[in-house]
C-alpha cells in the first residue's frame, strides 16, 4: 500500500477552508512558497486539480471538494482526540493500575491513597492483588508493590513504607504442647505452615539473620498456603509456626492470641516500594499517586 503524506493533505484541507494560501500558510506556520509547492506536489500525484486560483481567491475544484468533505472532519478528530490527550496530562484524570499483595494494600496503600481520592474525583484507581510477580509492562500496569529487593533494576522505585521485619509465631495452645524454640534449626523439629509462592511453585526458605550469621532453614508441616491472610488463621488456629512480617501478627501478638519467638533472630530489611519502567512517562495521576504513597522524607525517589 502506498503511504500518503498526511503534512499535504493537512495543507490541502487548510488552504481550502481558509481560501488563502496566505491565511493557511499563516495558521500552519509555514511560507507560502513551500505550502503552494506542497499542494501543487499533491495535485501532481493524484493526478487532478485540487484547487482553483485566482488572483483573489482559492476555491476547491469538484474533486477537491469531493476530498474536502471526505477528510476534513478526520483531521478535526484527530485534533479533539489531541486535546483531549492533552488535558488529560494537564489535569489529574484518568485511572492508575497498580499490582500489589493484600496485606500491604490494606496498611498502607489503601489509607494513604483515599485522602487524594477524595480530593480528586477524576482520578480512578484499579488494584490487582497478586502474591506472585506481574510483569507490570506486558500486563499494561501502572506501577507494582514489592519488597525492595526484589524489584528489578531497570525499575524506579520509590520506598513508600518503613523497614520490616520477619516474625516467627505460634498459638499458646501450641506451646502449651511443644518447646519454644531457641535457634532456628529448632524449627525442623516443629510443625510449621508454610508457604508456596505463586509464581514458581517452591515453598519459602525461611531466613534468619543476628549479627554476622545468616541462616535459611527448610521447614516441614501438615498445611502448605499460599496467601498471608490464611497463613495467619493457620497460626490462630495452632497448626503450628508461622513466618511473616511482623505487622501481619501485629494485633494477634498484642492480645496474646500468638506468642513470638526467636525475635533476636529477624533483623530489619528493605520494605515496601512503589516501582515502574523508567522509560515511561508518567501522567499526572500517576505522578500524584506516587507522590501520595511516598514516604515522607527528603530525597529523590530510588534508582535501582
Amino acid at each position: 500500500m502506498v503511504r500518503r503524506n498526511l503534512n499535504d493533505l493537512l495543507s490541502f484541507v487548510t488552504v481550502a477552508r481558509e481560501g488563502s494560501f496566505t491565511r493557511a500558510a499563516a495558521q500552519l506556520g509555514v511560507t507560502q512558497s513551500a505550502l503552494s509547492q506542497a499542494i501543487s506536489g499533491l495535485e501532481k500525484r493524484l493526478r487532478i486539480r485540487l484547487l482553483t486560483r485566482t488572483t483573489r481567491s482559492v476555491s476547491p475544484t469538484t474533486a477537491g471538494e469531493r476530498l474536502l468533505q471526505a477528510i476534513g472532519h478526520r483531521f478535526d478528530e484527530i485534533e479533539a482526540e489531541l486535546d483531549v490527550l492533552t488535558e488529560m496530562r494537564d489535569k489529574p484524570a484518568g485511572t492508575v493500575r497498580i499490582t500489589c499483595g493484600d496485606h500491604v494494600l490494606r496498611t498502607t496503600l489503601l489509607p494513604k491513597i483515599t485522602p487524594l481520592l477524595l480530593e480528586f474525583p477524576d482520578i480512578k484507581v484499579e488494584f490487582d492483588v497478586n502474591y506472585g510477580f506481574r510483569d507490570i509492562v506486558a500486563d499494561r500496569f501502572d506501577a507494582g508493590v514489592r519488597l525492595g529487593d526484589t524489584i528489578d533494576k531497570d525499575m524506579i522505585a520509590v520506598p513508600i513504607g518503613p523497614k520490616l521485619r520477619m516474625a516467627a509465631v505460634a498459638s499458646p495452645s501450641y506451646f502449651v504442647k511443644n518447646l519454644m524454640p531457641k535457634t532456628p534449626h529448632d524449627l525442623t523439629t516443629h510443625r510449621c505452615i508454610n508457604m508456596r509462592f505463586p509464581t514458581h511453585g517452591g515453598l519459602y526458605v525461611w531466613e534468619f539473620e543476628r549479627g554476622d550469621q545468616q541462616l535459611n532453614v527448610r521447614v516441614d508441616g501438615q498445611i502448605v498456603l499460599n496467601s498471608t491472610p490464611h497463613i495467619v488463621l493457620a497460626a490462630l488456629e495452632g497448626l503450628g509456626i508461622a513466618f511473616l512480617p511482623e505487622d501481619e501478627f501485629a494485633p494477634h501478638i498484642e492480645e496474646g492470641q500468638l506468642v513470638r519467638v526467636l525475635e533476636d533472630w529477624c533483623a530489619p530489611f528493605e520494605g515496601f516500594y512503589l516501582y515502574y519502567p523508567s522509560r515511561k512517562q508518567p501522567s499526572p495521576a500517576f505522578t500524584l499517586v506516587a507522590d501520595a504513597l511516598r514516604v515522607a522524607t527528603p530525597g529523590t525517589p530510588k534508582r535501582r
